[in-house]
């Protein structure tokens, strides 16, 4: 079994190190986050892995896990780049951004490492749950080949789906994810502040959240986008379309502009089966 070293043990980086771990993929060696009690409660949790202080006292492993937030990627490749050694034998490197792509790593690749990343489509509220819920997790994966076949193989035995994705189109990949998870929380948002807004009790105002929301979900896993959607842009209903953004924009401006662009999108949508514009 390869030695796994951890930077970044959030959420994510304690779920796939665990299940990991868990399954004799790996050994779980040393654990950096930027807090050392981060570290300690990682270990802690792991049952496993040596809390370090910093990069430069981890010592050689196998394979990387950079499981930082975005920002931090590039300058933790910087870093642990500049502390390696020059007779340290090429690793595999991979962080888990759905945004960045491998290229994140260009430090560590350009000595030689083989560099991935993979975005598994998990919501991790907490590492406990991402352990029971990360069987059948989508996890898109991009970069060398090498470091893509280490993790399909691995990420495969802890019950990971994975498929690859071109890294040219990381970016607009992950934006389809903000649109089908992070978005569809913020519209819930508008709904239920537009509800109470009206005088809908607390209360009711759940029931009728839940009710449509389970019956969209349904309808949409069944049916697809557009023969599920449904409402006045959808049926063509102009005058109540542009009626309904008026009151919207005296009640919350902003929520008035998602109002019209997604009413656009809904008659395209239902009109060409796309909410592409037409070539």
């Amino acid at each position: 079994m390869k030695r796994l070293n951890v930077i970044g043990c959030g959420r994510v980086g304690q779920t796939i190190a665990r299940l990991l771990f868990e399954k004799k993929q790996v050994t779980l060696q040393d654990l950096h986050s930027r807090n050392l009690s981060s570290a300690e409660k990682a270990a802690s949790f792991l049952g496993t892995g040596n809390p370090t202080p910093n990069v430069a006292n981890m010592r050689t492993a196998e394979v990387w896990m950079l499981s930082v937030p975005d920002s931090q990627i590039a300058n933790v490749a910087h870093q642990l780049a500049d502390t390696l050694a020059p007779d340290t034998p090429p690793a595999i490197a991979f962080h888990c951004s759905g945004f960045l792509s491998a290229e994140a790593l260009k430090p560590l690749h350009a000595q030689g490492w083989h560099v991935a990343s993979v975005h598994p489509v998990l919501n991790f509220a907490a590492p406990e749950t991402g352990i029971r819920q990360f069987a059948g997790t989508p996890c898109a994966l991009e970069g060398s080949a090498l470091a893509v076949e280490w993790l399909r193989t691995h990420l495969s035995s802890i019950g990971g789906l994975c498929f690859d994705i071109d890294s040219d189109h990381k970016a607009l990949y992950h934006a389809a994810a903000v649109f089908s998870s992070n978005f569809t929380g913020v519209l819930q948002g508008i709904a239920q502040d537009a509800w109470l807004s009206a005088g809908v009790s607390p209360e009711m105002m759940q029931t009728l959240n839940r009710a449509l929301l389970t019956s969209t979900t349904e309808n949409l896993l069944a049916l697809g986008p557009t023969h599920a959607l449904t409402g006045p842009a959808a049926r063509g209903d102009t005058a109540v379309v542009n009626a309904q953004s008026a009151v919207v924009e005296q009640w919350n401006p902003v929520a008035a502009q998602a109002y019209r662009a997604l009413s656009e999108l809904a008659v395209a949508l239902k009109q060409t089966g796309t909410t592409l514009p037409p070539p």
